[in-house]
């Protein structure tokens, strides 16, 4: 019997399902891998309240004991983060990562929510910028976010990303990443790779309409599943941009609030 690869997420919880772990997990097994989760926060979405999202976190002691359990106790082939709400808790990252001598590490610097453009947590962003950059075999930020890791005012035309990926290569981070997604006024979703020498765009035309909440985090599950399973960066980079892209012409709405990307529609389109 084939042994899964492993990968752990080290995420919050979104209760519908959506985004997070939750997502993070479905883009693991569509992709045969075998995935774990050390839970950071739970966010939940009040129906009652124009779905306004409510933030519990988990404490630093519990998440180091599912770290523990899953990195000490069972081994990883890749890891990737998600809501980091904390320095504290992305400094017990970083120490995850060294003493382990962690690799695949991608890292999602998930500094903004959807349909909002200003840091959750700036103590937290500040952190990732300078601690986890570092130490990132990939990372994966919005336009949003790379504009503050790349000290910019802002990140929108294909120059502008190039001038980022440039200065978030110089942080330490081996590949960088840029998704400009929905962020963009273009007819198409550009994301730039760059690897400190050359720039790979890879432009597809948008998939409208669809319903996008958790495809960031789809995105780069699909990257560490990608690596995890042996694949070079930039053969997962091209695998996550075709996952997400069938993830979102499956998508379909969840309420009048919120919809919600589909993680079993690449594996329903290749089976065909």
């Amino acid at each position: 019997m084939n042994m899964l690869h492993k990968a752990m997420t080290i995420a919050g919880s979104d209760a519908s399902g959506g985004a997070g772990m939750e997502a993070d997990l479905k883009t693991f097994q569509e992709l045969d891998v075998y995935g774990m989760t050390a839970l950071t926060v739970i966010v939940a979405q009040n129906p009652h309240k124009d779905w306004d999202h409510e933030i519990s976190p988990i404490g630093l002691d519990v998440v180091e004991k599912q770290i523990e359990t899953i990195v000490a106790g069972i081994g990883i082939d890749a890891m990737k983060t998600g809501m980091l709400g904390s320095a504290e808790l992305v400094e017990l990252v970083a120490r995850t990562i060294d003493r382990f001598k962690l690799r695949n590490v991608v890292i999602d610097p998930v500094m903004v929510c959807k349909g909002v453009d200003v840091i959750m947590v700036p103590e937290a962003a500040a952190a990732i910028k300078t601690v986890l950059m570092q130490r990132a075999d990939v990372v994966t930020p919005n336009t949003i976010e790379a504009a503050y890791l790349a000290d910019m005012e802002k990140v929108e035309t294909l120059d502008e990303i190039k001038e980022a990926a440039g200065r978030i290569k110089e942080l330490g981070a081996g590949y960088v990443v840029i998704k400009s997604g929905s962020r963009n006024d273009s007819r198409e979703a550009v994301d730039v790779l760059y690897d400190g020498r050359e720039f790979t765009i890879a432009s597809a035309p948008k998939i409208e309409p669809c319903y996008n909440h958790g495809a960031g985090c789809t995105y780069s599950a699909a990257i560490t599943a990608g690596l995890a399973n042996g694949l070079s960066v930039r053969e997962a980079v091209e695998l996550a941009k075709k996952f997400v892209a069938a993830a979102l012409r499956g998508s379909f709405k969840l309420n009048e609030y919120s919809g919600a990307t589909n993680h079993c529609a690449y594996r329903l389109e290749n089976n065909k």
